[in-house]
């Protein structure tokens, strides 16, 4: 059973989520929401999840971004076996292109 199912999810903070209508309320709401550290590994995170997409290796994805190799691979599990988040949110970023 996956972890996250165990607990049960705030849906309202997403829904709010989705109220967000531009790019700097965004900014701003996740900026009130997380510490500077929780963004910056989020970033990180999302930044690692793009580049494995697009087919970049570990060792180029470590020197672009600091990323740990466990961050990597948790990402890459994550694009692997995940629930397809970050692949519908790339499809549809690839689309506004």
């Amino acid at each position: 059973m996956n972890k996250s199912a165990k607990k049960p999810r705030n849906e309202e903070m997403y829904k709010a989520i989705l109220k967000l209508q531009t790019v700097e309320e965004a900014l701003n709401f996740f900026d009130d929401l997380c510490t500077v550290p929780e963004l910056l590994a989020m970033e990180q995170r999302f930044n690692v999840a793009r580049m494995l997409d697009k087919g970049m290796i570990y060792n180029d994805i470590l020197a672009e971004t600091g990323a740990s190799s466990a961050t990597i691979s948790r990402v890459n599990r994550s694009l692997q076996y995940g629930k397809d988040g970050y692949a519908l949110v790339f499809k549809r970023l690839d689309e506004e292109k």
